[in-house]
């Protein structure tokens, strides 16, 4: 074999090996994308979500509102047919009926399962929002660490095509596997790293 035959077979071993890191790398690129989808996702979700909680919880309090100046009106128009006994059986007919009339408002403020706006349901929405948000903002910091990781490990093995070197290569191939499994991570919430969120 010629030293000519040896340098071409270098070559040819160098360039494979650089083909398979490209391939590598793209399939890097690939999970990097699909992190940052999942952690704006995520982003966007808290971000929803939380406007939806704060939109629910406002309306609770209008209608908590509303439902306490009835009853104390209930409370003044009791007071008043208790201490009236001089009013003619009219007016506390007119009287019973209002009073009547407001306690039906007032149930129907405290639960309307039907339009699902009660205190009742709207407390129970409100719950279940916050949850949702949370679950989001719980989920967040995965991608985040995730990209970090996935960018690295794309850095890494780019300079061991240069360098030729493999403790690069295999550094990027750990981080390149920490970051793909914070990203699985990212989506189904497996598992719960103490030092992450």
């Amino acid at each position: 074999m010629a030293v000519g035959d040896i340098g071409s077979a270098a070559e040819a071993k160098s360039a494979g090996r650089d083909r398979w890191i490209a391939v590598y790398i793209g399939s890097l690129a690939v999970l990097l994308a699909i992190c940052a989808v999942g952690g704006g996702n995520a982003a966007k979700e808290a971000t929803g979500k939380n406007i939806e909680a704060a939109n629910t919880w406002a309306f609770f309090q209008a209608k908590n509102v509303r439902r306490h100046t009835l009853r104390l009106q209930i409370d003044e128009l009791e007071i008043l047919l208790a201490t009236q006994p001089g009013l003619d059986d009219r007016a506390r007919a007119a009287l019973g009926e209002k009073i009547a009339q407001y306690r039906k408002l007032d149930a129907q403020l405290t639960s309307d399962p039907v339009s699902g706006e009660g205190l009742d349901e709207l407390f129970h929405k409100g719950k279940a929002l916050e949850t949702r948000r949370d679950q989001a903002l719980e989920r967040d910091p995965y991608f985040d660490y995730g990209q970090a990781l996935l960018q690295i490990a794309i850095v890494l093995a780019s300079v061991a095509i240069v360098s030729g070197g493999n403790m690069l290569l295999t550094a990027s191939g750990f981080l390149g596997l920490l970051g793909s499994l914070l990203t699985l991570n990212g989506f189904m919430l497996l598992w719960k790293l103490p030092f992450i969120g």
